[in-house]
């Protein structure tokens, strides 16, 4: 019985990154720049890999830092460089490249103290809370000498590698519409609870919902036009306070958007849910995507993903299974993280690379923020207009994504 093709392009994706490393290259040194939940993941991928080396670390949260020496003590790995600030270990010469794993509302401030280093930098998702300061960052990494990767690793989970083969074989014709939802628990606890409060976050559609915008725009393969959306807290942190202040993070939204070639993408938020469930339904003049997730946060639990493309004679055409390996999945976020890092040495390399750049992240966060403006305003939101109301103008072409081919 032969291999299912979609199986083949999965086994050929996990071969390139279990493959040794090139003859007579070395690995690279990271640091990194925040310690907390996504920085001791991305600490425990660079191990699990074994392409990169942890040489520096720096967090002036004890605990934190005491997170990031068990995950190393597990790995067995040699003890990095522990800086006492941002500016010693960017100042640190034997680093080949630097993570900022640090609190959203810090992104700005430690990149502006990162890019002094003219370093390749890794830097993670929402690239910014605010549209100045993504639209800053942008500005940056566009003449920026070196590889600036943005922490989009949902690109890689298995089911959205393989609606994204099927859509650049041109599958599904031309496509129409894209529709995204997630269901999942509440957001965990983070240092302070900063996810827990907008000011600090940029919003739960910002903060979390970036992953899916960017896979939209992706599929749409334009800009957004027009938004409208209606969300807010139903559940979640009713009551929790911090510091005095009370939480106000949307736990629920739906979301409609409109881009420039006439594609209509839709996206749906519940955050009270029990287990996770993720979907990506695209329709094209040809026929159905319909990609899908069943996952849990709690332990023991493996992830189960499925795709099917409804075009005649497709060999998807009934769904077929798409999962990693255990030993992948469960590196973080069911192996996507681990590709992401693939990626990301393949870039420091010279080589070409899928990730999200600056420019992706900055597209991602305008209709992320577009999202939670109607949410507040209850209207539709015109995005070229409301870029103009707070003087903003992403339209330059140093900051439109290369991959969104269609845009006007």
């Amino acid at each position: 019985m032969s291999t299912h093709p979609y199986q083949v392009v999965i086994d050929d994706n996990v071969r390139d990154i279990q493959a040794p490393m090139p003859a007579g290259s070395t690995k690279p040194r990271f640091g990194f720049i925040g310690t907390g939940m996504m920085g001791c993941e991305h600490i425990h991928v660079t191990l699990s890999l074994g392409r990169a080396e942890i040489a520096a670390i720096h967090d002036p949260h004890q605990p934190s830092l005491d997170l990031a020496n068990w995950v190393l003590d597990k790995h067995d790995a040699p003890q990095p460089t522990i800086h006492e600030s941002i500016d010693t270990l960017c100042a640190d010469e034997s680093l080949d490249a630097i993570f900022i794993c640090t609190p959203n509302f810090t992104h700005r401030e430690v990149f502006d103290r990162v890019i002094v280093s003219g370093k390749p930098i890794f830097l993670e998702k929402p690239m910014a809370t605010t549209l100045d300061d993504a639209i800053y960052i942008a500005n940056v990494a566009s003449s920026y000498p070196s590889v600036i990767q943005l922490g989009m690793q949902y690109r890689y989970k298995a089911q959205y590698l393989l609606a994204q083969t099927a859509l650049e074989a041109g599958d599904l014709g031309e496509v129409k519409t894209v529709s995204m939802s997630e269901y999942r628990p509440p957001f965990l606890g983070k240092v302070d609870e900063w996810n827990k409060f907008t000011a600090y976050s940029g919003g739960t559609l910002v903060e979390k919902c970036c992953h899916y915008f960017d896979l939209i725009n992706r599929v749409a393969q334009s800009t957004p036009k027009r938004v409208f959306a209606s969300g807010g807290q139903a559940v979640n942190f009713l009551d929790f306070e911090h510091n005095d202040k009370r939480s106000d993070i949307d736990d629920h939204a739906l979301v409609i958007v409109e881009y420039d070639n006439g594609v209509r993408g839709q996206f749906a938020l519940n955050m009270f849910s029990e287990e996770l469930y993720e979907e990506l339904v695209v329709g094209g003049s040809r026929g159905r995507l319909h990609a899908w997730e069943n996952a849990s946060f709690k332990p023991g639990k493996p992830s189960s993903a499925r795709i099917k493309v409804e075009v005649p004679d497709h060999p998807a055409y009934e769904a077929t299974a798409c999962d990693y390996p255990e030993s992948i999945e469960r590196t973080g976020h069911y192996g996507s993280t681990m590709f992401e890092h693939d990626r990301f040495i393949s870039a420091l390399r010279g080589e070409s690379s899928d990730a999200a750049t600056a420019s992706e992240g900055l597209w991602a966060i305008i209709t992320a923020w577009m999202a939670q403006r109607s949410i507040e305003t209850r209207e539709v939101v015109d995005v070229r207009q409301a870029l103009v109301d707070v003087n903003c103008d992403p339209f330059q072409p140093h900051l439109m994504p290369e991959s969104l081919a269609n845009r006007k």
